[in-house]
């Protein structure tokens, strides 16, 4: 079975959202990790990838895309997308339908941008995001750069989420969130969730207890 704690996670009310669980049981974490590493992709918790990173810890990753409650169509700006899992499980959700063929003429696939920093890891996750076709569709733009400065001339954006941890939620990324959209970050130890009511105006949750690699930045 692909994923098998994506059943613990259901019993535990981590997963409450079909479409999130749907794609967790579609995107294979062993596809994400270091070969030496496919016997334990499975264990709820982080790996190395490499340059001092990881791939982060299964329970993690969901409490975040729950968090972020990502929909079919949305464009979502993803700061540290490593080894591209977190990548293709949002892209498996914008795109309604996956890996398969739309059924549905000009549908809207939605659309994730996919930053790195560092070019090894924007290199190794680029090539595992393209075993699902992600790439090829369009639906993943994978981008080698600073995010920290945000992604102007992608913005605004429906969603943003980021994988490693700041001293602070970066300004750019809150000016380039559209007006009821939802940026989930760790900051620190804590995960904060950011829902934007207007131009400056912010409903923000914070939940303790998590450890991040630090974000990298120029």
């Amino acid at each position: 079975m692909i994923n098998p704690f994506v059943d613990d996670f259901i019993k535990q009310g981590v997963f409450k959202t079909p479409a999130i669980i749907e794609a967790f049981k579609k995107i294979d974490r062993a596809d994400f990790v270091p070969p030496e590493l496919k016997e334990r992709a499975y264990i709820n918790e982080p790996l190395p990838i490499g340059e001092g990173q990881t791939i982060s810890q299964p329970y993690t990753v969901a409490f975040m895309v729950e968090l972020l409650r990502p929909e079919a169509g949305n464009k979502i700006f993803e700061i540290g997308s490593g080894s591209g899992w977190q990548t293709a499980i949002l892209a498996h959700i914008v795109s309604r339908n996956g890996n398969q063929k739309s059924k549905i003429k000009n549908q809207n696939l939605g659309k994730i941008y996919a930053v790195e920093r560092i070019k090894a890891l924007y290199e190794f996750g680029a090539r595992n995001i393209a075993k699902y076709n992600f790439i090829k569709k369009g639906i993943v733009e994978t981008i080698f750069g600073d995010a920290t400065i945000g992604l102007k001339r992608h913005s605004p954006f429906d969603r943003i989420i980021a994988a490693a941890a700041g001293e602070a939620v970066p300004e750019a990324w809150l000016k380039e969130l559209k007006t009821g959209g939802r940026l989930v970050a760790p900051v620190k130890n804590s995960i904060w969730l950011y829902i934007k009511k207007s131009e400056k105006e912010f409903d923000k949750k914070e939940y303790r207890g998590f450890v991040f690699v630090p974000l990298v930045k120029d």
